[in-house]
């Protein structure tokens, strides 16, 4: 398991488009991906997860990849984020 913690940049938080886009980038990998914020373990695969954690600009989170291609989907993950999510 790799992981790494980076807060969320963009103005309006995780809302429904910055899910989607975070969701299509990382289903593609094999790995299971969680992320831990506001002291909830979220599966970051799925999008009524994301929507319902309440992730607001300003929050860290922990992106943990447990898998065959961890590395490379927590490289993808913390790259999207840091770029502040399409936004």
């Amino acid at each position: 398991m790799v992981s790494k913690t980076v807060q969320v940049i963009n103005p309006m938080g995780m809302h429904m488009r910055p899910a989607q886009l975070f969701i299509k980038t990382i289903t593609p990998f094999a790995c299971d991906v969680t992320i831990l914020a506001n002291g909830q373990e979220i599966n970051a695969k799925s999008i009524m997860n994301l929507m319902a954690a309440c992730i607001k600009q300003g929050t860290e989170i922990e992106i943990q990849c447990n898998g065959a291609d961890e590395e490379a989907a927590l490289k993808a993950a913390v790259e999207l984020v840091e770029s502040g999510l399409g936004e």
